[in-house]
């Protein structure tokens, strides 16, 4: 984890107090991969990590908050988002 997911991370973890560290850690790792991969099959220039982590934080900041949510109404995520011993406790 960089030092921007980590900034990330740990902003999650003030949203929501339903996520586990372990599955905050997940979240932003996906929210990570999925802008930067959706950017570039735009065709977009990358613009760097600093860019991702602008939007990444308005992503936590305006849905953090019900991301344990996504799991019940996603169930096809829910291996994706189940405790990992070796994440972050």
């Amino acid at each position: 984890m960089n030092e921007y997911q980590k900034k990330l991370y740990e902003l999650l973890l003030k949203k929501n107090h339903m996520l586990s560290a372990s599955q905050a850690q997940t979240w932003i790792e996906l929210l990570w991969e999925d802008f930067e991969a959706t950017y570039a099959k735009a065709g977009r220039e990358y613009k760097g990590a600093e860019m991702t982590e602008r939007i990444v934080r308005q992503w936590v900041e305006n849905h953090g908050s019900r991301l344990h949510v996504f799991v019940a109404d996603n169930p096809n995520y829910k291996h994706l988002l189940e405790q990992d011993e070796n994440k972050l406790n």
